[in-house]
């Protein structure tokens, strides 16, 4: 496999049993069976179909922000998709690669004078992770801009899926259930004064830093908003008196009880078991149960 995979692209793009922890915001994960890192569209087709046509394992990740890997790894065929991360500005539509920060994109925004992804500045991760999880925030999410995409599909063909053709929803998208990666997106955004954008972003990036564990290690939001209406997963959590509640190296951040960060040693395990703690005494005391936005690799 690591031969077959070192002849598509160029020396030092592909390396064996790499540890994922340097990969992720949670700082946490054993290796990756071969790790790849594509640096455009034609490199990444050329991977993604030669894994679909030899039946190699293959995983695709973005900027690492929203996952927890195993601690035994992940075997098969690992895409970083951090070095896709080329952005054009045309008219009121920015067209960027799959790897570019969402920080990155909503700066050239705020440049461009084009408003609309605003929200999306604080959020860490990359475009193609976003739009797999409709990424959002402060009443903004990916679906209220995302205009197109470009895609290949297991066929394996390369397509171009419309807005209406996303099925973006609160957290998921038709990427969540259909093997296909992205390669690139479209969006269409409204034309305003940089000025007026550059203060609601700071007024965010505020908000943010106040309540939320920023400066720690973690993959943000650990539970999805439960659907019942006005319910909150860290007001449910915090009102179980999990604050602060620790399980090797993983703890339910005293700053914000949806967030269970790393205080240094955690592992994937660790996580898991914090996870399942948290999950049951809400349930018990509200009988609701919590369901994971934290995505899982590797188990």
């Amino acid at each position: 496999m690591y031969d077959t995979i070192l002849s598509l692209l160029p020396q030092g793009q592909v390396q064996q049993e790499v540890p994922m922890a340097s990969y992720t915001s949670f700082d946490i994960g054993g290796p990756a069976e071969v790790l790849v890192m594509p640096k455009n569209a034609i490199e990444l087709t050329a991977v993604w179909n030669t894994c679909h046509l030899q039946g190699f394992p293959i995983t695709i990740l973005g900027g690492g922000n929203n996952v927890l890997v195993a601690d035994r790894g992940i075997r098969g065929v690992v895409v970083v998709t951090k070095y896709m991360d080329e952005i054009t500005v045309e008219g009121n539509k920015i067209t960027a690669g799959c790897g570019v920060k969402l920080a990155k994109l909503a700066e050239t925004a705020c440049k461009a004078g084009l408003s609309g992804l605003e929200f999306a500045h604080g959020i860490p991760g990359t475009v193609g992770g976003a739009i797999v999880m409709n990424a959002g925030a402060y009443n903004g999410e990916m679906k209220d801009v995302c205009a197109s995409v470009i895609a290949v599909s297991p066929k394996p063909d390369v397509a171009i899926y419309s807005r209406e053709m996303l099925a973006l929803g609160y957290r998921t998208s038709r990427f969540q259930a259909e093997p296909a990666v992205i390669v690139e997106a479209c969006f269409e955004l409204t034309p305003k004064d940089p000025s007026e954008i550059r203060t609601r972003m700071d007024e965010l990036k505020t908000k943010r830093r106040e309540k939320q564990p920023i400066d720690k290690r973690s993959a943000g939001s650990t539970f999805k908003r439960p659907q019942e209406e006005g319910v909150y997963a860290a007001r449910l959590i915090d009102d179980c008196g999990l604050k602060g509640f620790t399980i090797g190296g993983a703890q339910v951040s005293e700053k914000h009880a949806g967030f269970v960060i790393n205080t240094g040693t955690a592992t994937a395990q660790d996580v898991l078991d914090i996870m399942k703690v948290i999950m049951e005494e809400v349930h018990a005391e509200s009988g609701i149960w919590l369901e994971p936005e934290v995505q899982f690799l590797g188990f």
